[in-house]
């Protein structure tokens, strides 16, 4: 009879588990924190109260301000590396369910790792005091260079488009599982009182096409500084929020995205409690 021999003993693979399900819950809250916050920034804009900008920087910055605020910095930045070695244990071991060992599963997660890497290692900067970084800088701004330099290579314009469509489709995505629930898999919906889960529903649902909707606006944004070769079309996260009140429904829509991102930044702290890992 053939012996499968782990690579780990026992207790090893409970230490790794322990740490890994830790970070992963730290990076569910922080992700959770900074959707709060700048959903916050966003409402405050309708009311005509927004001197920040509606992004990460402009979140950084608010946080920064508060009692404590250098602690929570270095908090939310540790939580985030945890996220990025939560997503980097899916790459090597696998993630939770049925098909979390497939090679789709992991090359989704490794994306999740780069992006999640860069993410807490610019909050890292921003707490350490570096905040000409990534971090501090505006979101409208490192989407217009970002744009003004992929437009200068050689075939520009089709490296935007397409990475505009790619954008497009991921929000349509994110959107469409929320509808559809798709996050149910992922938690322990047996731990949860029926209120409880009507709660998780309702911030999932409209946080997470809030979430899609804004992703699909941005990506389209970039496929118009594409189409009319225009760095300045690109718009970041700042920007793209400010232009639903342009829309037919003015300050309204706003204010309902900003409310959906709210709400997401809630589902984020369910997700921390719930999920499986």
């Amino acid at each position: 009879m053939a012996l499968r021999i782990s690579a780990l003993p026992p207790n090893g693979r409970m230490a790794r588990a322990s740490v890994t399900e830790g970070a992963a819950r730290a990076g569910l809250a922080a992700r959770g924190a900074i959707y709060l916050l700048v959903g916050a920034l966003a409402l405050q804009i309708t009311f005509g109260e927004g001197e920040r900008q509606a992004d990460r920087g402009g979140a950084l910055a608010e946080l920064s301000e508060k009692p404590f605020g250098a602690v929570l910095l270095w908090a939310l930045g540790l939580g985030l590396a945890g996220m990025a070695l939560w997503r980097l244990s899916e790459v090597a071991f696998g993630a939770a369910g049925a098909d979390g060992r497939t090679w789709r599963k992991r090359l989704a997660s490794a994306a999740r790792c780069v992006f999640y890497v860069m993410v807490a290692s610019s909050v890292l900067s921003f707490a350490a005091g570096a905040r000409g970084g990534g971090a501090g800088t505006s979101s409208d701004e490192q989407s217009r260079d970002v744009t003004a330099r992929a437009l200068g290579l050689p075939g520009g314009q089709w490296l935007v488009a397409a990475a505009g469509t790619g954008v497009v489709v991921a929000g349509v995505w994110i959107g469409a599982r929320a509808v559809m629930r798709s996050y149910h898999k992922h938690l322990r919906l047996a731990e949860m009182s029926r209120g409880t889960r009507r709660a998780v529903d309702t911030t999932g649902v409209a946080g997470g096409a809030a979430r899609g909707l804004v992703f699909a606006v941005a990506g389209a944004f970039a496929i118009r500084a594409a189409v009319d070769y225009e760095p300045d079309r690109a718009k970041g996260l700042d920007d793209t929020l400010r232009s639903f009140a342009g829309t037919p429904l003015g300050p309204t829509a706003l204010t309902g995205v900003a409310a959906g991102l709210v709400l997401f930044g809630l589902f984020s702290f369910a997700m921390a409690r719930w999920r499986k890992v």
